[in-house]
């Protein structure tokens, strides 16, 4: 079973929910805005991927941080962010078995999905 995280009112999301769904995928789905996300979890993301590619410094949620903030910022650091502000984790975030899938492209649903 597949997991997608992140939070239902994002234009990524709404695309990724879109082609599972046109592609009879079946998956369930955490927001975080409703569900939050726990320390375990986030700190298991950023052990695998690292938090520069978890965290989406490309967004609102990153350019508000203060610069020491960012500056700091590790793998402990980040694990604190992403509990306390789920907006600045990428979206979305697929959790198929043990792996992960960051973020929507076609072709890597299409290879790693079907």
């Amino acid at each position: 079973m597949i997991e997608i995280f992140g939070i239902k009112n994002c234009d990524t999301m709404k695309k990724a929910f879109c082609w599972l769904d046109a592609n009879n995928i079946a998956y369930t789905f955490h927001d975080y805005k409703k569900e939050g996300l726990d320390e375990a979890t986030a700190k298991a993301w950023v052990d695998k991927l690292g938090w520069e590619n978890v965290i989406n410094k490309r967004g609102t949620t990153w350019r508000k941080l203060e610069e020491e903030t960012k500056n700091a910022m590790d793998n402990e650091n980040a694990v604190h962010i992403m509990v306390s502000q789920s907006s600045i984790i990428k979206r979305p975030l697929l959790k198929v078995g043990d792996s992960i899938i960051l973020g929507f492209s076609i072709d890597e649903y299409t290879q790693r999905l079907r």
